[in-house]
């Protein structure tokens, strides 16, 4: 039986051979297009989650600074007008938040809606 023409191009290759070649070559693929990227979005998620605690906690203990300082400073606040104080940390609690949905809700995203139109 004789060889067929198109089988001296591929001397010293087997079925085998290339199979296992593809099969290395889709797990790189996967590899590098879908783990690597799922650990780092993970990673990034992580460290946002933890930056935004942090920032969280600084900003619950500036209101507690600030409404000490307004119970501490003005004494004209004591007694039937205690209230006053928790009030005005109330309303600058809120005042920040509306400001950080603001910022979160205009923010780069956005921009980058509008460049695309």
């Amino acid at each position: 039986m004789k060889t067929p023409s198109w089988r001296k191009f591929l001397r010293g290759a087997s079925l085998q051979r290339d199979l296992e070649e593809i099969r290395d070559l889709a797990v790189r693929y996967i590899k590098e297009e879908t783990i690597q990227p799922l650990k780092d979005t993970g990673r990034f998620a992580a460290y946002g989650a933890l930056g935004s605690i942090f920032v969280g906690f600084g900003a619950m203990l500036l209101l507690l600074g600030v409404l000490r300082f307004l119970q501490e400073q003005f004494k004209v606040l004591d007694g039937t007008l205690s209230w006053i104080p928790y009030l005005i940390v109330a309303v600058l609690a809120v005042a920040v938040m509306g400001l950080t949905l603001w910022r979160i809700v205009s923010g780069s995203a956005k921009r980058r809606l509008k460049e695309t139109k």
